[in-house]
């Protein structure tokens, strides 16, 4: 798994960007990891509630996220090899479904209608620890 080499200047640039608007106080003590989760990346820290795309579990389990960015106070990591060693985990609270989306396809002077609807499987989790 590769680590996306631009992924810490966005960050940072993002926390400038935010710390001169005033709307983040940089503060020591915050942990949190870039994880990745059903194909899109998330920032996350202890107590966070997620909603990914299903996955295979029942409420209750546990499982572990790859964790892409960890960030420790003023302590960034970013090395394979030390992200090899971090866990991210979570604990699945539920399975729900999205929102439905309605999907209309027509073609002019020929009567051809076609409905269709969608509604995405989802599982909310709640990340428990970040070592």
């Amino acid at each position: 798994m590769a680590v996306e080499p631009a992924a810490h200047k966005i960050l940072q640039n993002r926390m400038r960007c935010h710390a001169r608007r005033g709307t983040i106080e940089k503060s020591t003590g915050v942990v949190y990891a870039i994880v990745r989760a059903s194909g899109r990346q998330e920032k996350v820290s202890v107590g966070d509630q997620l909603v990914l795309d299903r996955l295979k579990g029942a409420p209750g389990e546990t499982i572990e996220l790859p964790a892409l960015l960890l960030v420790d106070g003023d302590k960034v990591t970013s090395s394979p090899k030390e992200l090899a060693k971090v866990k991210v985990t979570a604990e699945i609270l539920g399975n729900e479904r999205g929102p439905k989306i309605a999907i209309l396809t027509y073609k002019n002077k020929t009567g051809q209608r076609h409905h269709q609807g969608h509604r995405a499987d989802l599982t909310r989790v709640k990340v428990t620890g970040i070592k």
